[in-house]
């Protein structure tokens, strides 16, 4: 069962896109990407609210998210987000693997 999360980053004065920059220049998220189960790793900007940031964070099980969360690295993304001073709201979704309802509506 793969798992989706969403994670909104908000901060002040521009701080969660600061973050996110910082991420991706430091080479945590590429490490984050290379972590076994990791289906995508990606952030996106609000176009309603600047000082939102949002995180795509998807995994191939549980057991592979678990392991993200034991991984040193959490270390250095709280760090982070402490230095940004970011708050987060968190959404997550679980998917069958063969779940697709919507596929009628897509249009490729």
């Amino acid at each position: 069962m793969r798992l989706t999360v969403n994670l909104y980053y908000r901060g002040t004065n521009g701080s969660a896109r600061k973050f996110a920059e910082e991420m991706e220049r430091s080479g945590i998220a590429d490490r984050i990407r290379w972590e076994e189960g990791n289906l995508r790793y990606e952030y996106f900007t609000s176009m309603n609210d600047p000082e939102t940031i949002l995180l795509i964070d998807s995994w191939r099980d549980q057991e592979a998210l678990d392991a993200h969360h034991a991984s040193p690295m959490m270390a250095e993304l709280a760090a982070l987000r402490e230095k940004h001073d970011l708050h987060m709201t968190v959404e997550r979704y679980r998917f069958m693997d063969d779940e697709n309802p919507d596929e009628q509506w897509i249009r490729k």
